[in-house]
């Protein structure tokens, strides 16, 4: 991943109307729990706050507003996620809440189509495979006008995770990268 792929990613997300949020990994609880409305069901893999249901039932997730989820990979060119169904839930918690909080490992953000599909390309030939590529909020104009949320959140938010170095600062990208947005 590079700063071009990053800051694209970030461009488009911002012209989706998505919000980012991004810090270290050691960061993720604080930023989650800054995006996250109640009540809320999650399934990740990243420390959750408290308050956010981890093993939602159906009755957990009619009620939640904001459903937290990671994303197996982000297409930087789209401002895409890659959100797999799984047994714990993912894409339900992902297209059936208002608000989806995604996390993303920088590390796994992506250029482009043609990248994507050469991380898709191996599982999907193994049939090991279910994946969504959400790109925003769900939007329909197909009775009228613009409609927020018909089939999916009405908002999404992104939380983009940095690599640290063992001491639990940011990396030389990551820094570069901070670096980089004060000078625009």
């Amino acid at each position: 991943m590079s700063l071009a792929d990053r800051s694209t990613f970030k461009r488009r997300l911002d012209d989706l109307g998505v919000t980012v949020s991004e810090g270290p990994e050691s960061a993720c609880r604080d930023l989650i729990a800054e995006a996250a409305g109640d009540p809320a069901v999650g399934v990740s893999d990243a420390p959750l706050p408290d308050g956010i249901e981890t093993e939602p039932t159906t009755a957990d997730l009619r009620a939640a507003h904001t459903g937290v989820t990671d994303a197996e990979l982000g297409v930087a060119e789209y401002g895409s996620v890659a959100i797999e169904a799984d047994a714990a839930g993912t894409e339900p918690v992902s297209l059936f809440v208002d608000r989806h909080v995604v996390v993303l490992r920088e590390r796994d953000l992506v250029p482009d189509m043609p990248d994507a599909f050469d991380w898709l390309g191996p599982k999907a030939r193994e049939g090991s495979v279910d994946v969504v590529f959400a790109t925003g909020p769900s939007a329909t104009a197909d009775m009228g006008g613009l409609v927020h949320g018909a089939h999916g959140p009405k908002e999404v938010h992104v939380v983009l995770l940095r690599e640290e170095a063992a001491d639990g600062e940011a990396t030389d990208e990551g820094l570069e990268a901070e670096a980089e947005e004060a000078d625009e």
